[in-house]
């Protein structure tokens, strides 16, 4: 989302060094969600159409899909157990969030932009 937001920002750049030199993994309820959220009135005004189509595409281009199973319940926030689920169906080492719902879990480190940044 925060990719979406601003042109060469921290995150932008996250996104477009991923796609580089990572793999991401997407599942239909993640893409959804990215749908949605680019999609919500707030953001309408802020994020063109265009930049939001091309912060998707970047996303469904590069990604490796999967239908997670079982079901996570160990998010504080149940409505973001779906990038646990995704992370444990495709083996993720790290998921790149902004999100202070997320936290380091079982061997999943939790980074943000700026960080994987530094790292890779």
């Amino acid at each position: 989302m925060s990719a979406a937001l601003k042109v060469d920002s921290v995150p932008e750049r996250a996104l477009l060094r991923a796609e580089e030199v990572d793999v991401f993994a997407l599942s239909a309820a993640v893409e959804a969600e990215i749908a949605m959220v680019l999609n919500r009135p707030k953001f309408t005004h802020a994020i063109s159409p265009p930049r939001r189509e091309r912060v998707r595409h970047i996303l469904r281009r590069s990604a490796v899909w999967f239908e997670p199973a079982p079901r996570m319940t160990d998010c504080r926030d149940p409505k973001d157990n779906k990038y646990l689920e995704l992370a444990l169906a495709n083996g993720a080492e790290t998921i790149v969030s902004g999100d202070d719902d997320l936290h380091p879990w079982r061997e999943v480190q939790i980074l943000l932009t700026g960080d994987y940044l530094a790292a890779t």
